[in-house]
């Protein structure tokens, strides 16, 4: 097997090389998944286009300050009234910083926030519409708006106060908090957990505007360099002489379904005439829910997919997208594809249940699975981007690997519950062979074995990528 130096320096996880140094709940089991494809007619008529897909109204947008004028700008931001921002305020605002919601070029302001909420779009100045389906907002509560006062412009600062940016032209409008549940999320239902971490005690006004980020945002977590932006990915792309770039978000390990996924994708867009299809395995890395693997042990799975060959480090690039995660089902999953976009993907793979959950209170799904692909294929300011459904991926047990379901003979198939996956890992068990390569599996383990009281009956500390 190839040296881990040298599968690094054949995969883009990172704009640099490493220095040395299921269902909707953990989707172990089976992978329905669908790809988005340029409907087959639109497709003949055009012939195969090569090249990296337009982003959303025509340009990039970036919202970072030039260095020259940083400091300039920070002097600015010492005198202006402050908005301390939480941890998910400062992951929206890398979101927007880099251009993951172009043409957003800030926190919404009332008119983006209506057209959000109830078409899941935005119309832009010249008419065309382009998808937006989750408000990028920013809450204040009434102290802080008395503060602003009259006010037209307003500095964003962290934790600590240090200014990290500002907001000028602002728009101070109520927050509808309840309004904004219900559209996002199709229910008010008591636990669920980006309500309860971001809206439930948020203020009860949000404040909009033009934003410029003082500086790239960072977060010194040893993950800082598998950040890449849209503009970096583009780069990166283009470089690899990508003439179709193919998305796949997860928020779990990798498993031999998933990639079967992928591969199979790679493969048909070959068969329709690419030359050099690239994927793009697209971590989430924003806000995530208690029981969701950790970014940092996640990321280290994906490393160990690539270095056991289960994905073509050759065709592969692996970063992180930084958005939160909302769990609001088929709104949210219009947000990753259009997101990705941006990035320059015009395929997009989507999976059963794409952003679900449990329902909070009931035994249940709170979203249909279906859903979400159907929804994709309709959306407004989607139209570069249609399903391809695949069929259902499995364990086949005649030949100890995961592959497509047959349903002529389904006793020959596994589906293994992603309950019984993490009882499996917590055990320190093995899945069937074929199911998810050594290496990641390991990975896995020691994450369930890491949350076991050390010896002084605290938890071990977090282990970076």
């Amino acid at each position: 097997m190839a040296s881990m130096a040298t599968i690094l320096s054949k995969t883009s996880f990172l704009s640099q090389p490493l220095a040395k140094s299921p269902n909707s709940d953990f989707p172990f089991a089976a992978a329905t998944s669908s790809v988005s494809f340029p409907s087959k007619s639109r497709s003949l008529r055009r012939g195969i286009r090569a090249g990296l897909i337009e982003p959303d109204g025509g340009k990039l947008v970036e919202l970072i300050v030039e260095e020259p004028r940083r400091r300039e700008k920070k002097h600015e931001a010492a005198e202006l009234p402050r908005v301390e921002l939480t941890a998910i305020d400062l992951q929206w605002m890398h979101v927007l910083s880099e251009g993951w919601a172009s043409p957003l070029g800030g926190f919404m302001r009332e008119s983006e926030f209506l057209q959000t909420l109830h078409f899941n779009s935005l119309r832009l100045d010249d008419g065309s519409v382009v998808n937006m389906s989750v408000p990028i907002v920013l809450a204040i509560d009434d102290e802080q708006k008395a503060k602003i006062g009259e006010s037209k412009r307003v500095a964003l600062v962290d934790s600590d106060g240090n200014p990290v940016a500002i907001l000028s032209d602002i728009e101070i409008y109520k927050h509808p908090k309840e309004e904004r549940i219900a559209r996002t999320w199709g229910t008010t239902a008591p636990g669920l957990p980006y309500v309860e971490e971001a809206i439930t005690n948020a203020g009860n006004w949000l404040i909009g505007g033009d934003l410029e980020v003082l500086e790239p945002v960072k977060y010194n977590d040893g993950l800082d360099r598998f950040r890449l932006s849209p503009a970096e990915l583009r780069k990166e792309l283009e470089k690899r002489g990508a003439d179709a770039v193919f998305a796949f978000q997860l928020r779990n390990p990798v498993h031999n379904g998933h990639a079967l996924l992928m591969t199979d994708t790679r493969r048909r867009l070959l068969e329709m005439g690419y030359k050099n299809p690239i994927l793009l395995l697209h971590p989430l890395g924003g806000y995530t829910k208690a029981d969701d693997v950790p970014l940092s042990w996640r990321m280290k799975q994906h490393e160990k997919v690539l270095e056991d060959g289960v994905l073509d480090p050759e065709t592969t690039v692996v970063s992180i997208f930084p958005s939160p995660m909302h769990y609001a089902g088929p709104t949210e999953v219009q947000w990753h594809a259009k997101a990705r976009i941006n990035a320059g993907a015009n395929f997009y793979i989507v999976g059963r249940d794409p952003a679900g959950m449990g329902h909070p209170v009931e035994k249940r799904d709170l979203y249909d699975a279906d859903h979400g692909k159907k929804v994709l294929s309709m959306a407004p300011g989607l139209e570069r981007l249609n399903i391809l459904p695949f069929r259902v991926a499995a364990y086949d047990k005649t030949q100890g690997k995961m592959a497509f379901f047959d349903p002529s003979r389904p006793q020959d198939f596994l589906f293994i519950s992603g309950t019984k996956m993490r009882t499996l890992a917590k055990n320190k068990e093995s899945p069937p062979d074929g199911f998810m390569c050594p290496g990641g599996w390991k990975v896995l383990v020691d994450y369930y074995d890491s949350l076991t009281p050390a010896g002084n009956g605290r938890l071990p500390e977090v282990v970076p990528a």
